[in-house]
């Protein structure tokens, strides 16, 4: 069974910087592409950058520039450095992990969300 554990969300000022990790674990034989989607209330959820095992990145145009993914593929994590943070960044922040296991073909694993909020 696979887990994706978020932390680092909460409150900061706009202006301000998180950083968000994500830490996978179980039986887990390799991770292709682990990411960060977000969901404001009443809008769909959208990508906000992934990383794949390359590494290659990809970023939401609304953040390129000031959101940083980076992985650490000792610890199956990932991370999104978060920096001038903006009020329309405020959500709840999900990281996406695609990878098989020791018993599976690649998957897709979601971690229970970590809310980020921006005030003004």
């Amino acid at each position: 069974q696979v887990q994706l554990v978020e932390s680092g969300g909460g409150l900061v000022q706009a202006g301000g910087s998180l950083r968000l990790s994500c830490a996978a674990s179980g039986s887990i034989f390799s991770i292709n592409t682990m990411g960060w989607y977000r969901q404001a209330p009443g809008k769909q959820r959208e990508l906000v950058a992934a990383i794949t095992s390359g590494p290659s990145t990809n970023y939401a145009d609304s953040v390129k520039g000031r959101f940083i993914i980076f992985r650490d593929n000792t610890k199956n994590t990932v991370y999104l450095q978060m920096n001038s943070l903006k009020p329309e960044d405020t959500a709840v922040y999900y990281c996406n992990a695609k990878l098989r296991t020791v018993l599976t073909a690649i998957r897709q694993y979601w971690g229970q969300g970590t809310q980020v909020t921006v005030s003004s």
